[in-house]
């Protein structure tokens, strides 16, 4: 059976920063996560993403700010007696271990009301998660005889033997090729509907994010860039930053000229965008798959060369220098040469225009 989201608050991160060694990873990051909700951590290397699981976890301590679980406070409370657990990018097993006392490992040492949990139990558990992630009657097996993405669905299954109410993951898919990955997303999402328990979920690739998550967070420079839904974060960039790393994209400097009319390569557009004032700076984005490139134009299109193309198996991958010189990035389905002149039209829903942001006077400065 499948459990629906709940909207009740699970862990709650008030005000976290984090230092190593006087250098700031984390700042002021503020994050609720909903039981029953997958939730990504999004971002590159070195933005924080995995410091803030750790925290999470119990395995790291903030310099500020406070984590609550269920309303209540865990900062000094130990990772073992959280009732979170964690899936590792690298897996921890132990080699000397078969599948099944892998499983059992944290059961075996678990005592409730301070006596140990029966070998009945604990033989039923571990064959209920062997049967979760598809791996009934591997229980002898040594873990050295195990795929990698087989030695991936034991680690799943001792972190979630225990019963934890929120599962976290960092990066677990990062050592398979790209065919067991993909299968691996639909796994973890199937898995984490039918168990109906919070899933945290850390990674830099961005069609994981997309694929499996109900919410994510971009982060970038210890700092939580947008918050959203795969379709927001998508298709509503707040900053150059979150429209580039998700997707790829045409950013465009602009002037919002006044609501829902705005300027930039040398043309007035309309857009479904306002708020900004008259003549405001801003920045457009516009996805390459929303640009239908022609052949055919008519005089009043954008008009530009083609100056390369990739084939990328579903699309063509185009770029065509314009008149203005800005060089557009375009995904078609259709070939044209090198060299070819075509044109394009831009309607109000293709136009996603953005504030200047933070992010964007740090880039013009850098």
């Amino acid at each position: 059976m499948e459990v629906t989201k709940s909207s009740n608050k699970i862990i709650d991160l008030v005000n976290i920063s984090k230092d190593f060694d006087g250098q700031r990873v984390l700042s002021n990051v503020n994050l609720y996560i909903r039981e029953n909700e997958f939730v990504t951590l999004l971002g590159p290397s070195g933005c924080g993403k995995t410091t803030l699981l750790r925290l999470i976890g119990g395995f790291e301590t903030p310099t500020e700010g406070d984590i609550t679980f269920l309303g209540k406070s865990i900062l000094g409370v130990p990772p073992y007696l959280r009732r979170v657990n964690t899936v590792f990018q690298r897996y921890a097993l132990f080699p000397h271990l078969n599948v099944y006392d892998n499983i059992a490992f944290g059961l075996n040492i678990k005592k409730v009301n301070n006596k140990k949990i029966p070998k009945q139990e604990i033989k039923k558990r571990v064959q209920d998660k062997l049967k979760l992630v598809g791996l009934s009657g591997y229980e002898d097996r040594p873990i050295d005889k195990l795929s990698g993405g087989q030695q991936q669905r034991v680690a799943i299954a001792r972190a979630l033997v225990c019963d934890p109410e929120v599962l976290l993951l960092d990066e677990p898919l990062g050592a398979l090729d790209l065919k067991f990955r993909q299968e691996m997303q639909l796994e973890l999402k199937r898995m984490q509907r039918s168990l109906g328990i919070t899933f945290i979920y850390v990674t830099h690739d961005q069609e994981e994010a997309l694929t499996m998550s109900d919410t994510i967070a971009v982060m970038d420079h210890g700092v939580i860039q947008q918050i959203g839904t795969p379709e927001d974060i998508y298709n509503e960039p707040v900053n150059s930053f979150v429209a580039d790393f998700i997707g790829e994209s045409n950013i465009i400097d602009a002037v919002m000229l006044r609501d829902y009319l705005v300027s930039f390569a040398g043309r007035e557009f309309e857009c479904l965008d306002g708020g900004f004032g008259e003549h405001a700076p801003a920045r457009v984005v516009i996805r390459p798959e929303d640009i239908n490139i022609t052949a055919d134009y008519k005089p009043d299109d954008i008009i530009g060369t083609v100056t390369s193309i990739l084939f990328m198996g579903v699309h063509y991958e185009i770029r065509v220098q314009g008149e203005n010189g800005f060089e557009w990035l375009i995904h078609s389905t259709e070939y044209f040469k090198i060299g070819q002149k075509v044109g394009f039209r831009l309607e109000p829903d293709d136009i996603h225009v953005m504030h200047i942001s933070e992010y964007d006077n740090r880039e013009a400065d850098s």
